[in-house]
């Protein structure tokens, strides 16, 4: 900081002869101020000598100003425009104790300067500090809109606590800001208008209302609460509140909310005392099984839905108790439209119109994914050696052989002698011999080597995927319809001696394959209930005298899990370690010799079966788009894949391809007909 001194009189003389007036009449209260390309410091010293004003000037503020005045100013105008001129330079002035302090316009706010709130005082180019409490608006929101009009080196911020402003700025500005905040910070005049009804019910004055009064499309659905904007950009709500009959009206036009008032009291009457009759769109629920829990409802008795007469096309669907019930109310139910028709009294049906707008909600869906791995290690090796060789004989007619033969099939020496096979799978090394027996020449094997080592590895992955309405039961079922003979007999065509048999069988077909059954029960808390059953079945054999054989792993259960969450079902860990040994009681003990009187095999089979599980709850539209979307995007990869590659001589077969996926409108919910 530069304090004055003696030192600085000389510039000081040189600058106060620039004065015409007031340097030599000091007793007059104007002068005329004349400044050229003038160091601020030297200004700064002659200002504070006519306004009787102490100043600290800060060792950055450096420059020069340029003040000239075509007339006298008063002397208290000096410090004012001494200010504008440093505001023009980047410097501001803080007063503080008696003394002004002159320093870079960044730092001004950092120091002290005066605060103050709405109806700050300060005026001119002075640094000042205000705090601004707004009454309706958000202080957050206004921030943005105000920053642009503070100056770049000070500040403005919200407090969202007290929903207050704090403004740092030139005291002029803020005035001006001032006068903007005003004339945003003004009452809403969209407030909520609450409107009791007497007779109608709320659900259906609201439908009424919106039709009316708002600037909704025509082919909205009745019975959704709209808020559209008309053509000057304001807004129109009506919500029913049906636990107090009541409608919530909120619009930025009073007119619009008089109007309204106007139309619910001339619709707002009693209607006839026997009761009107009133006709229900449903957009989720069933009208056949909610017409019976009304019903029921009603007369206070627990109706069964078994007691619903079957659908009649063109004509509404009634049961017995319809016709009539206590407090003379009926209830119909119209499958076609999916409709209730109401006869009652208008209290009676505006607690069944409520009680219809709960139940008749969009009804959540779970998608349930169900992951069955099976991963098997089958190892196994066989080795051995088996021969047959005459030891002598008597004549053409008898011979004497002798041998051994282990294993069955292409493995057993005798059986390739004898039968025309061929040898197993493996490595076999025979030697062939010439014998003649009856004066016949016959070639066989005499001596068969046979070795194998095999190495098999399975891992099957299933996904069968479900989607279902919530408590309502879904099944897949993927594989083979097999006929199963459960019964036969024959019948004689006649009684006489030949007569043909006409045989009889009675088959049952059976789903051998991957079958899931899945029932779930969506929680208010977001977890499902679900009731399982999981079977995957091949078949094993079909040349049984008796019947197909079949293999089968199947679970049946109820489980609990969260939204989205895997659960482990069930599951089989079977470890399977076979060792065989065949030889010649004996001769097969003995070391080295031994490997030629037997014949050794192992297999070590191990499977491994997990099912698990995995739902998800769609909850709305968007979901269950979402969703399909996803899987139809994976299959049109996959036919992506499986592309031919160009061929030089073969031709190129196109490859189906699904259509790719186009943007889906926002979904709207159906157009009820009118009664």
């Amino acid at each position: 900081m530069t304090i004055l001194n003696r030192s600085s009189w000389l510039p000081l003389c040189l600058l106060l002869c620039s004065l015409w007036t007031g340097a030599l009449h000091a007793e007059e209260e104007t002068v005329t101020l004349n400044f050229v390309n003038a160091e601020i410091e030297s200004v700064v010293k002659a200002v504070g000598m006519i306004s009787n004003r102490n100043f600290i000037i800060d060792p950055r503020v450096k420059g020069t100003v340029n003040i000239v005045s075509s007339k006298p100013v008063a002397r208290d105008m000096t410090y004012q425009i001494l200010l504008s001129a440093l505001r023009l330079q980047g410097f501001a002035a803080i007063e503080a104790g008696g003394v002004t302090k002159i320093v870079p316009e960044a730092d001004a706010k950092q120091n002290f300067s005066v605060t103050g709130g709405k109806n700050i005082k300060a005026s001119g180019d002075r640094i000042v500090t205000q705090v601004y409490p707004l009454q309706n608006e958000s202080a957050v929101q206004l921030v943005p809109i105000l920053r642009p009009l503070i100056t770049p080196n000070n500040s403005i911020s919200a407090y969202a606590g007290t929903n207050t402003l704090v403004i740092t700025d030139y005291a002029d500005n803020i005035k001006r800001i001032n006068k903007i905040i005003e004339a945003i910070d003004q009452p809403n005049y969209g407030e909520v208008t609450v409107i009791k009804l007497h007779y109608v019910s709320a659900l259906d004055m609201a439908q009424t209302l919106n039709h009316l009064l708002s600037d909704s499309s025509p082919g909205a659905a009745p019975g959704t609460p709209q808020a559209s904007p008309n053509i000057s950009g304001q807004k129109f709500l009506v919500l029913p509140d049906v636990r107090s009959n009541s409608l919530l009206l909120r619009s930025d036009q009073p007119a619009r909310i008089t109007r309204a008032r106007g139309l619910v009291t001339q619709l707002d009457v009693a209607g006839n005392q026997m009761g009107n009759i009133n006709v229900v769109y449903l957009r989720n629920a069933e009208a056949v099984k909610l017409a019976e829990t009304l019903r029921a409802i009603v007369s206070g008795e627990n109706k069964s839905p078994a007691m619903t007469t079957p659908a009649v096309p063109g004509q509404p669907t009634t049961t017995p108790a319809a016709v009539a019930t206590s407090s003379g109310s009926s209830i119909q139910a119209d499958a076609q439209t999916n409709s209730l028709i109401i006869t009652a009294p208008d209290n009676v049906y505006n607690t069944l119109r409520a009680v219809i707008d709960k139940l008749d909600a969009r009804r959540a869906q779970v998608f349930v994914e169900a992951l069955i791995v099976e991963v098997t290690t089958d190892k196994a090796a066989e080795f051995g050696i088996q021969w047959q060789a005459p030891l002598g004989s008597s004549g053409d007619n008898s011979a004497i052989i002798a041998g051994t033969n282990f294993g069955t099939g292409g493995s057993n020496i005798v059986n390739l002698n004898t039968a025309k096979v061929l040898p197993n799978a493996g490595f076999n090394l025979g030697l062939l011999q010439r014998l003649t027996i009856g004066g016949q020449e016959v070639t066989g094997l005499t001596a068969l080597a046979r070795m194998l080592e095999s190495d098999a590895n399975a891992n099957i992955l299933s996904t069968p995927n479900l989607l279902t309405l919530d408590n309502e039961e879904a099944k897949i079922v993927i594989g083979k319809n097999v006929p199963f003979i459960t019964g036969s007999y024959a019948q004689s065509a006649g009684s006489a001696p030949g007569a043909a048999v006409n045989p009889f069988q009675t088959i049952e077909r059976k789903d051998v394959g991957l079958t899931l059954k899945v029932k779930p029960q969506v929680a208010e808390g977001g977890t499902v209930k679900m009731q399982i059953y999981q079977e995957a079945s091949s078949i094993q054999d079909t040349t049984n005298a008796a019947g197909v054989i079949t293999n089968k792993r199947s679970i049946e259960s109820t489980v609990l899990v969260d939204d989205g969450q895997i659960i482990v079902l069930g599951g089989l860990i079977q470890d399977d370690l076979r060792d065989g040994l065949d030889k010649v009681p004996g001769l097969g003990d003995i070391p080295l010799l031994g490997s030629l009187f037997k014949y050794e095999s192992r297999k070590h089979v191990k499977t491994n079966l997990m099912v698990f599980l995995r739902p998800k709850i769609l909850r709305n539209a968007t979901a269950a788009t979402s969703l399909t979307g996803d899987r139809y995007d994976y299959i049109r990869n996959e036919q992506g894949k499986s592309a031919t590659s160009p061929h030089l001589f073969l031709p190129n077969i196109a490859t189906p391809m699904l259509p790719e996926q186009q943007p889906q409108p926002a979904a709207a919910e159906p157009v009820k007909p009118q009664p």
